[in-house]
Order: C-alpha cells, then sequence, then structure tokens
C-alpha cells in the first residue's frame, strides 16, 4: 500500500505547486528525495556503547538499519583518533522516507513540549534541516529503556532550485513553520 503523504503529492501538492510557481510541467515540480537523519554523540570517545545505542534508537526510529559514523581526522584536544565511531545516521528514500515524514508530522512533532512550529533552516539551495533536542518524542522509543536523552539532526533533500520552493513545498505536505 502506498504511504498517504506519496499519494497526497501527486493529488495535492503537484496542482498547488504547479499554480503556486506557474510550473508548466509535473516534472518541474520540486520532489522530496531524501530524508537524512543524523546524530552525533560526543561522549562516545570514552564509551563506545553510546554509539551502539544510538544505532538501535535510530534504526527503531527510521525502521531501516542505521549505520556508525567514524571520525576523519585525529583531535588530540579531544582524545579523538581517526576511524573512531562518533555518531550514526541513516538515509531514507522512496517509501519509507514518506512513512517517516507522516510518523514525524502526526505523532512525533506534536509530542514536543510547549511547540511553537519549526524554526528555518533553510541551506540556500532548497535543502531543509531540523534539530530536534530529545529522541523520545518518537513513539518507537520506550523511555523507560533510554540510558541518555540525546537530540539529532533531520534534513530533507529536495530538488528544489530555491529556498522559498522547498518551504512551499514543505508546507504543502504540513510542515508547521514557526510564523
Amino acid at each position: 500500500m502506498e504511504p498517504k503523504l506519496k499519494i497526497d503529492f501527486h493529488g495535492k501538492v503537484v496542482p498547488a505547486l504547479k499554480e503556486q510557481f506557474a510550473y508548466k510541467n509535473d516534472l518541474q515540480v520540486p520532489r522530496l528525495e531524501k530524508i537524512v537523519l543524523s546524530q552525533g554523540i560526543g561522549v562516545a570517545v570514552s564509551d563506545k556503547k553510546l554509539v551502539d545505542n544510538a544505532v538501535e534508537e535510530m534504526t527503531l526510529i527510521a525502521g531501516q538499519r542505521a549505520v556508525a559514523t567514524k571520525s576523519k581526522k585525529d583531535i588530540s584536544n579531544f582524545k579523538l583518533r581517526k576511524g573512531m565511531p562518533v555518531g550514526a545516521r541513516v538515509t531514507l528514500r522512496g517509501e519509507r522516507m514518506y512513512d517517516f515524514l507522516e510518523r514525524l508530522l502526526v505523532s512525533s512533532l506534536p509530542r514536543i513540549r510547549d511547540f511553537q512550529g519549526v524554526k528555518e533552516g533553510f541551506d540556500g539551495r532548497g535543502n531543509f534541516t531540523m534539530g530536534i533536542s530529545e529522541q523520545i518524542i518518537f513513539p518507537e522509543i520506550e523511555i523507560d529503556k533510554v540510558n541518555r536523552i540525546s537530540g539529532m539532526d533531520i534534513t530533507f533533500v529536495t530538488s528544489a532550485k530555491t529556498d522559498k520552493e522547498c518551504k512551499a513545498l514543505l508546507q504543502e505536505f504540513g510542515m508547521p513553520f514557526k510564523k
């Protein structure tokens, strides 16, 4: 079964963006290409289990196996060696991407305490990154099993050429931006 947001994209988002930006062709409409979840664990230098826990939590949240990220160079001030695990990330595409986006918009963001909307974090090339301060907003995470509350970054990579097009695309999907 196709995800609801994928059906909405073809049925509602494409016509709305074609009208708003005067596109002549459906293929000119910006698309969501991938969603990247990433988490840096700075204290993982002293405890390797933190990275394993982060990979497991990220796998639960994304519904797809996460991988540990490794440091690229030695930094003696942080007791960091090249190749040490320092974070976790997962890239979602296709139906899993739409499933995750729907779960984020419908069940996770409303669980944030005193939620006012998402701050704008555009990169100038039509991509959007938002930060989440606690991974426990996701219903897949059992709070009792969490040994360390940590945040993560969620990056939405789109085919949009400008930030304005990207914002319009995400708003059509239902992303609640701050007023």
